[in-house]
């Protein structure tokens, strides 16, 4: 499925203990019961003022889905420094927008897909300077600095489910929906249904968002 990834407003802001000393919202990703729920396309995700479940419309329901979402597995955020990414640039290759690289002969930056198509048959000048972009080929690069940190999880799925879902919502589950804070907003682009299938979201590569990341294929 084609799928975008956004932050909600206040995400960033919890995920650092919040916006004061001792805020109600503030998350630990690592220990915290981290899950994902479904909704339907009635939902108008708003990103700037939607900031805990209890603002959050329209969940699905159906066979095989329980409300309030699964829960995150294998939680993890791990940083890589550029010359240790494993994904370099190639020659003549389909990139999409999001993807990441580092030049194949490392020069300590990593690059970020701006401009989606296919790379050129050689290997571009990339330059340093923060920001800094670059043609090449078919595909734009964009400096993004000289490491990522990743905050990822398994691919979550619902396995024999009926139901049809727009949106997937990420967030801390508190047990109360007013005290549970909003961290992303996955839209799938259209309605995706099952009929005693399996829905499965596939995460990206880069992590279900990471520091230089705010949306991604």
């Amino acid at each position: 499925m084609a799928q975008t990834i956004e932050l909600f407003g206040k995400a960033l802001a919890n995920l650092l203990g919040g916006e004061v000393a001792g805020d109600a919202f503030a998350v630990d990703y690592l220990s915290d019961t981290i899950k994902i729920l479904l909704t339907t396309s009635s939902y108008a995700p708003n990103l700037d003022t939607h900031e805990t479940k209890a603002d959050v419309t329209n969940e699905v329901s159906g066979t095989g889905y329980s409300a309030g979402g699964a829960t995150l597995g294998t939680k993890t955020i791990t940083y890589t420094a550029a010359n240790s990414w494993a994904t370099a640039r190639a020659n003549s290759t389909g990139y999409a927008f999001g993807d990441v690289v580092r030049p194949a002969a490392g020069n300590g930056h990593l690059y970020r897909c701006i401009v989606a198509g296919t790379s050129a048959g050689a290997p571009p000048s990339f330059p340093t300077t923060p920001q800094a972009t670059v043609a090449d080929g078919g595909v734009t690069w964009a400096e993004v600095g000289r490491g990522i940190t990743q905050i990822d999880a398994a691919d979550p799925s619902w396995p024999a489910s009926t139901i049809t879902a727009r949106y997937a919502v990420v967030y801390k589950d508190t047990g109360t929906p007013s005290t549970s804070p909003l961290l992303c907003l996955i839209d799938f682009g259209a309605d995706v249904a099952t009929t005693n299938g399996t829905l499965l979201i596939t995460l990206p590569a880069v992590g279900l968002w990471n520091n230089f990341m705010i949306a991604g294929a």
